[in-house]
């Protein structure tokens, strides 16, 4: 059960800052954006690592290594590109 809690709220993470961008309230190159997609990714990653789902470790790895570098890219003063998924 708090498996499950833990996923659902690293989902909602991720999907508040997609429909934050969409209905155009944040920019997909600003830090809370990169923050929500970083801190929800990498709990979904470690999930689905504790579990052995690979493609679910893949894209969620993979969207965490990415949401991560346009932190570091922001913190070092460089805008991040505003492509995402």
């Amino acid at each position: 059960m708090l498996h499950q809690f833990i996923q659902v709220g690293g989902s909602m993470l991720i999907l508040s800052a997609f429909i934050a961008v969409q209905t155009r309230r944040m920019n997909p190159a600003s830090l809370a954006y990169l923050s929500l997609n970083f801190v929800g990714s990498a709990i979904l990653a470690v999930l689905a690592a504790l579990h052995r789902e690979y493609g679910f470790l893949l894209l969620e790895g993979v969207w965490a290594c990415a949401s991560g570098v346009g932190l570091v890219n922001l913190a070092r003063g460089r805008t991040p590109s505003t492509v995402g998924h």
